[in-house]
């Protein structure tokens, strides 16, 4: 048997990452003739399709499936053994690095972690950019470095992912509202108006299960996209609005927050990145910082919340 081509393994991660002869082609600054004699040849190797015409599109065959992490991981470690060792100086480290996160992250973490790495790396400057979908292209094609949110089924089977923390959703009104004072039951709750937040504008959330089991049904007078703008409107009208507890502490300043009086789901926010990142020792420091970040603050809301 012959010795297989090495090289190969590198033109089918990419090529199983982007599902697309094209855009792989693009990638690896090859003509699409040349990639297309290249996955004939993967074909041939492994004896397997690997990516099977559906539709407009191409669509990964099991096989493709089971070898998409395992080359993934295999490049990623050949990558970093065949890197120069580097010494990081943060002191002469020039670098912008790209971040994607949900509304409200840097609110309350950016601040730190802006002097944090302002002390250690002066060269070293950060791009906050808005996360408004979870596909995760940009982190493959290298657009962006990091980003945080909820690891689901969508997020990329090759991604790497650590929690920064754990979440619970509070309820929230204006100082002054009636909520303010006295026991929160479930009955007090639901007779509010409240403000669904629902980035999908889905009608109904886990909240108003709770309550549906409870025989008791809220009123939702408005749905807005985002956290921010449901706390906007609940600081400026009587309308009740529920949020993360940590990821909203300094949007809710000078409001009144409670524990809400049907349990509902915890959510963990992580820190995800592409592998190929994981031995860039620039990043990895950038990394170690956003988990000492968010292990260290201490979020102002949890101190004084009402009881339902």
């Amino acid at each position: 048997m012959s010795t297989p081509d090495l090289n190969l393994l590198v033109t089918l991660n990419v090529l199983l990452a982007e599902g697309s002869v094209a855009r792989a082609a693009r990638r690896l600054q090859l003509s699409p003739s040349a990639m297309s004699r290249a996955l004939a040849r993967l074909r041939e190797t492994t004896g397997d399709p690997l990516l099977v015409r559906a539709g407009r599109g191409l669509v990964p065959t099991p096989r493709a499936l089971e070898l998409r992490e395992r080359v993934g991981q295999l490049v990623q470690e050949a990558e970093a053994a065949l890197r120069p060792s580097e010494v990081l100086d943060l002191n002469q480290l020039a670098r912008t690095f790209t971040i994607r996160t949900r509304e409200g992250f840097v609110e309350n973490f950016g601040a730190e972690l802006i002097a944090r790495i302002a002390d250690q790396a002066p060269g070293v400057r950060l791009y906050f950019t808005q996360k408004l979908d979870k596909d995760s292209a940009p982190l493959r094609d290298g657009t962006i470095d990091l980003e945080t949110g909820v690891v689901g089924d969508d997020t990329g089977p090759e991604l790497r992912a650590q929690a920064l923390f754990h979440d619970r959703f509070i309820g929230v009104v204006r100082r002054g509202h009636v909520l303010g004072e006295g026991a929160i039951t479930p009955e007090r709750y639901a007779a509010g108006r409240h403000i669904l937040v629902s980035r999908r504008g889905l009608r109904k959330g886990e909240i108003d299960e709770a309550l549906a089991r409870l025989g008791l049904e809220r009123q939702i007078a408005t749905i807005v996209g985002s956290f921010s703008a449901g706390l906007a409107l609940a600081r400026a009208s009587d309308l009740i609005v529920s949020v993360p507890e940590r990821y909203t502490g300094n949007l809710r300043t000078d409001m009144h927050s409670f524990v809400l009086p049907v349990p509902t789901s915890d959510v963990t926010i992580s820190l995800i990145w592409h592998p190929r990142m994981d031995a860039d020792p620039a990043h990895r420091w950038l990394r170690g910082c956003i988990r000492d970040v968010c292990a260290e603050q201490r979020a102002s809301s949890g101190m004084g919340l009402e009881v339902g």
